[in-house]
Parts: C-alpha cells; structure tokens; sequence
C-alpha cells in the first residue's frame, strides 16, 4: 500500500488504537472526550479489549453503537497478550485495515483525548514517523497532574540514561500517549519485540536504528487505574537492559532478536578492527588488482580504490552500490561453493576480511585463492581469535551462546586459534608472512570520553604483552608457498625477497617460522 499522507489531495486514514484492560469504569468516560469536531476525521477506532475480567468489551460494544460515533471495532481477546502484545495485535489490525495513521490512546483516561487533533498534525504534514506526547516538556506540570515525585525523579532519570546510550533527545521515553505511521510500524520487526510494557522502549530503540523521526508536543498528566498494573522496579530494569541490549548488539554482542542485523559491514575508518589494519597494510603496498572476497557493499574497496588499487569484488548478497565502488567488476557467488568460474586470475592481492570463519570448508576457498593470485602475490587475511578470554570466560562458565557479531558470531561455522590458523593456511599452500593481533572493541560501548579511551589503551597494551589471550581477531599476510625459480641461470629464492620485502614493524605483529 502506498503512503497516503505523499498525496496531498488524498486525507490520511486515521485510526485510534484504543487498549484496555479492566477499564469498565473509564473506557466509555475516556472515548466521549474526543473532541467533537475531529470524529468526522477519524476512519475507524480500534477497540482491543485485553481478556479483562471485568465488562470492558460490553462497555466498548455499548459505546460503539452510539448514534454519530465513528465507526469502530470492539475485539476481546481470549487470553491475555499483555501490554505489548495488545499493541503489536492492534497495529497489525491497523494495517490490515488500510490505515495510514494510527494513535495509540489508553482506555483508562490516562492520557487526554482532546489532544487528537494535536497528535496527528505532523504527521499529516509528513515532518516525521511517529508523535510522542510528553508529560515532561514541561517537567512541573508533571507533579501538579498527579505524577508522585518518585515516579517524577524516576522517569527523569531512566530517559537522561536512555538519551545518553542510544544519542537521542527525547524528553519522555516513558509516555504511552503515541502516533505512529502505519507504513513506519510496517518496516520495523515490532512481532519480535516484549509483550510486556517495556514494549514502548523497544519501538524507540527500532526507530532509532532505522533513522526515523520522532516528534514530541507536551501533554496534561492523569492517572488511572492501569498504572497499577505496573512494577516500577522491574519496568526500570526491562528498559535499561533493552537500551544497554541494543547497544551492545550494535558492537555486535548478545543477538537481540528486535534489531534488524544490518546486510552491509559498516566499515569505519581507524576503528581499530581487522579491516581497518588490512586498509593500513595495503597503504605500505603498490597500487595492483585486488580480489576482495567478502567485499559486501564495497565500503572497503572504495577505500582500496582511492589507494590507486583496482577491485574486483565477490560476496553472496549484493548490496546496493556495490558494482559502483568496484572498478574491478563485482560477482554474484555463494564461497561456500567456490569462486565463481569467470572470476579471472593473476591478481597482486586477495583480501578476506572475516570470511573463512563462515565457511565448513575454508581450505578450499584458500586452495582455489592461491590458484587466482600471481606466483609472488599476497593474501591478506583475517579471523577471529577464539583463544581471547571473552570466548574461553564463557565456556569456562558454562554459558556458550553465540552473538550477532565477532568472535561468536551466529553465522560462524569454524573457529580458530592463532595456532589453528597458521596450520590451516600452510596446508592450504601458503607461507605465513606475518599475523598480527587487533583488540578488543568493548570499550567502544562505552562511547567516547576519558573511560573508553584508558580501557581501550588498556585492550591494546594487553594485546601486545598477550596476544593469544587478548587478541580479539589474527591479520595475517600471506604468500603461495616459496618456489625456486630460474632466471638467466640463477637459482631466486622468492620467499627470501619477500621476507626482506615484508619486515614487520608494529610491536603487536609477531613473527612465525616460514
């Protein structure tokens, strides 16, 4: 369904979502203050009675057959889906129905009504997804409708923490009273999210990752029955570890199911991971053809390419953009099956950045890369190190779970220590040039300040003195077996060319036996 609110000659279908849970007594109270005036504007209301124990649904069936009111649906559900699951039960009603807006409006008579109009103007005017309605815009306010100062200094507080950790400005993350897109809630995995009421949070951290646009206009405070129904302790406990949650999945830790895993590597520059070390190597090195195996959306190769390389990329998926930063061409291949027949051959470098370790069997990607690369080419390669003392901590424990990134990434189908590496690429047909050990990128979750940038000074120099312990990932350069050659009637060693080529110089970078 196309958006309505592109068109302007269109009007938007809006829709009120009204959830309630034994709200008898305020339910019919609540739905007669919409104003007047805006009910002509209203395409259906959505009355979803959450299995109450009390007359919530003849109430809302009473309601509905009042002459002049808009039209509107009265479901009761069997068992209970909680708080959230209500929610996500009335957005997909919503869309089911053909509804472009659709305002979240609570049956107790906790939040005002009358405000309609108010919640759906920006959105009409397409200024942004989603409408908040805050009760600390104007913090006092709060304390003279009702708030007690607890929950006051309590809300105050969680949504200073939940700025900071997710960079966001909003003044109340804890508001119920809400205006959403249809089409936004439609691209966002709600179905993945809590049933519980923490289930408001998680649609913030969603529309945060996605880049969408939250507008917030201040809103009366009042109080009713379904608050009740609410453990401040465990609420504040549910919403920080969602935001905390989310943080740490973007690093790549945990799975977090309700934040979508993004197809594309975002490669940052001086970030201090694996592909970052190889894009400093490649600096020492002459301009030549580059295989990039794994190349995703070619944020990589781009960087290659403004080096004087040419790339030819190759990964399974095809990110938009891709052939774009590729001068090389860029081919469609699943390496679980190989490279690719057309794939050419004769490159100066073949680059893998955290590729092997999502093969079953990455001795014949290696074997088919040396046959690509020229005789005195290099393949530069990393893996990450399932030696480092996060991944053994956690076997050691007894609580071995994958994440949705790094060392334990879900997708991983093959683990290596530094050792295993080196025996895998020498039975391969490669000599080890050189591995060098990257770390930890756990401080990064702390942001940036004096905190991140000691422990992660502490990550580095631990690194060094240890690198099977506190490596986070191996980089290592490789070249096809040395072979003796003859030119004009003299025996050429090219390993010891390569060697006096290759001399590494960063303390982290330790040498091994060719």
């Amino acid at each position: 369904m196309t958006d309505g609110l592109s068109s302007p000659s269109s009007s938007p279908r809006i829709g009120i979502l009204v959830v309630a849970y034994n709200a008898e007594a305020t339910l019919e109270k609540t739905l007669d203050r919409i104003p007047a005036d805006f009910r002509p504007r209203i395409a259906e209301i959505l009355i979803l009675d959450d299995a109450s124990h009390d007359a919530t649904f003849t109430a809302g069936c009473r309601w509905s057959q009042l002459d002049g009111m808009p039209p509107t649906v009265v479901m009761r559900h069997t068992k209970n889906l909680g708080y959230g699951g209500n929610q996500k039960a009335g957005y997909a009603l919503a869309a089911e129905r053909g509804l472009d807006i659709v305002v979240l409006l609570h049956g107790d008579g906790q939040y005002a009504p009358e405000l309609l109009p108010q919640m759906v103007e920006p959105l009409v005017r397409g200024e942004c997804e989603a409408v908040f309605g805050s009760r600390m815009m104007r913090p006092r306010d709060a304390l003279r409708g009702g708030m007690p100062l607890y929950k006051w200094l309590g809300n105050r507080i969680l949504t200073r923490l939940e700025n900071a950790l997710l960079g966001s400005e909003l003044t109340e993350f804890h508001s119920g009273y809400r205006a959403y897109k249809v089409d936004a809630l439609r691209r966002l995995p709600i179905e993945r999210n809590t049933d519980a009421f923490d289930f408001d949070t998680q649609i913030i951290v969603q529309m945060a990752d996605a880049g969408m646009r939250i507008a917030e206009i201040p809103i009366p405070t009042y109080y009713g029955d379904e608050i009740c129904y609410v453990n401040g302790l465990r609420y504040a406990k549910d919403v920080v570890k969602d935001v905390l949650e989310y943080r740490l999945a973007k690093k790549g830790f945990g799975t977090c199911g309700w934040i979508p895993k993004p197809v594309e590597y975002a490669f940052k520059e001086g970030d201090g991971s694996s592909h970052a070390v190889i894009l400093d190597r490649m600096r020492g090195l002459p301009p030549g053809r580059v295989l990039d195996v794994g190349c995703s959306g070619g944020a990589f190769a781009e960087r290659l390419e403004a080096l004087g390389h040419t790339v030819t990329g190759v990964d399974c998926v095809e990110v938009e953009g891709v052939r774009d930063r590729c001068s090389g061409g860029f081919h469609l291949a699943d390496l679980e099956e190989g490279l690719p027949d057309d794939i050419g051959e004769g490159y100066d470098y073949v680059v893998a950045g955290d590729v092997i370790e999502h093969l079953s069997r990455p001795e014949r990607l290696l074997d088919e890369l040396r046959g690509v690369l020229r005789p005195d080419g290099h393949v530069l390669l990393s893996v990450p190190n399932f030696g480092h003392w996060y991944s053994r901590l956690r076997v050691a424990l007894g609580i071995f779970d994958y994440d949705r990134r790094g060392i334990l990434d879900e997708t991983h189908l093959r683990f290596f220590s530094r050792a295993s590496l080196r025996r895998t690429v020498r039975a391969a047909g490669y000599d080890v040039l050189s591995i060098s050990a990257t770390g930890a990128p756990f401080w990064s979750v702390l942001g940036g300040g004096p905190p991140a940038t000691v422990l992660g000074g502490v990550s580095k120099l631990l690194t060094r003195l240890r690198p099977t312990l506190f490596g986070y990932q191996y980089v290592a350069l490789l070249t096809p077996h040395a072979a003796r050659t003859i030119i004009a009637g003299e025996h050429i060693d090219v390993q010891d060319i390569l060697n006096r080529q290759f001399v590494p110089v960063d303390t982290a970078t330790h040498r091994v036996g060719v």
